[in-house]
């Protein structure tokens, strides 16, 4: 466990994956949201969105926080042929997703950013993930009995579509789930331990 040292860590998340890892390692913390629109300039690419997105996500606790808090934001993505991959709003779009990851290599992208009372970081990680030719019956199997809604891509490793489908990955396991847990990890240890 890291001790906190009288410091308080705020995840920034609704996410279910994001808060089960801070459960798993022990670590105190609080949830707090504000509704942000994941939108972002259209010349953005890759990594660079899902920064913008993670920084977004922090500038409602810019003038509410406090010493010896961290507030910890968090976006995934997919980006795959130099497009853009969010949460799919529907079965059809979530289907079209997966048809076009099928047999590819594509990119998930996770920008985590920590501010304090002093300062405002953001990291990005990146995982290479291959899929193999997905079958109909996989893809519709996997929309009607698991929900694609709340990932980026229309997909969770974790999950059967992940399981049946993914051949190979290259790089963080955790950052496809949708928290680098090394680096987030090495954060809030360097902050658990400042003065």
């Amino acid at each position: 466990m890291i001790k906190a040292n009288k410091k308080e860590i705020i995840l920034a998340s609704n996410s279910p994956r994001r808060k089960k890892f801070f459960e798993l390692f022990d670590i105190p913390f609080k949830i707090k949201t504000y509704d942000i629109e994941e939108t972002y300039p259209n010349k953005l690419k890759g990594a660079l969105i899902a920064r913008y997105i993670a920084s977004k996500k922090a500038n409602p606790f810019k003038d509410i926080i406090k010493k010896n808090q961290m507030v910890i934001t968090a976006d995934t993505i997919v980006w795959h042929q130099n497009k853009y991959l969010g949460k799919p709003k529907s079965k059809i779009e979530a289907k079209k997703m997966l048809n076009s990851l099928s047999g590819k290599t594509h990119k998930v992208i996770t920008a985590v950013g920590f501010l304090t009372i002093d300062s405002f970081k953001c990291i990005d990680v990146t995982t290479k993930v291959t899929f193999k030719k997905l079958s109909k019956s996989i893809i519709e199997n996997y929309l009607n009995n698991q929900n694609p809604y709340d990932k980026a891509g229309g997909y969770a490793i974790q999950e059967s579509i992940g399981l049946l489908g993914i051949t190979k990955i290259n790089g963080s396991y955790t950052n496809v789930v949708g928290l680098p847990v090394t680096e987030v990890l090495d954060e809030i240890e360097k902050f658990s331990l400042n003065n």
